[in-house]
């Protein structure tokens, strides 16, 4: 059985915080690996991220992967404007936000999600515009949000 994304294996998990550069370090310590580049989210010019359905043109993070086995470790630290990022980081002070899973079609996925009981908070395209996210709070039915990725076909 392969769950209502057609998969049951997440790709990434993410952890939000106050900052990126600390954060990172202290993990690439803990799991003794180098420390990875910081990259940047992207302008709204790119990303056309959408905040509970409205434009957020100033939000965007700054995030360092780590490539875990077979996941992704996600280190996000949000800056300017509103966002699934800035709430949860306001909300709790930081920690694990997000499971996420890739998927090949992300508007079927996003249905499936909203008709389990999950509600779509963000959504926006890659920094480079080579795919998709969507961010759904699934606190009520998962105790943690979900993410969808999706690459497009080139």
């Amino acid at each position: 059985m392969n769950g209502i994304l057609g998969t049951v294996s997440p790709c990434q998990i993410a952890v939000i915080c106050k900052d990126v550069e600390e954060t990172k370090k202290k993990y690439a310590q803990f799991l003794g690996m180098e420390v990875p580049p910081t990259s940047d989210g992207g302008p709204y010019e790119i990303t056309g991220c959408r905040y509970m359905g409205e434009p957020a043109l100033t939000s965007s993070c700054r995030m360092a992967f780590f490539e875990v086995g077979n996941i992704q470790l996600e280190i996000i630290e949000p800056y300017g404007g509103k966002s699934t990022w800035q709430d949860f980081l306001d909300e709790t002070g930081g920690g694990i936000h997000h499971y996420a899973y890739q998927v090949e079609d992300i508007e079927e996925s996003i249905k499936a999600c909203e008709t389990f009981g999950m509600k779509l908070t963000q959504y926006g395209k890659y920094n480079d515009a080579s795919g998709a996210y969507a961010y759904l709070d699934a606190r009520g039915q998962l105790g943690c949000f979900i993410e969808l990725l999706c690459t497009f076909k080139k």
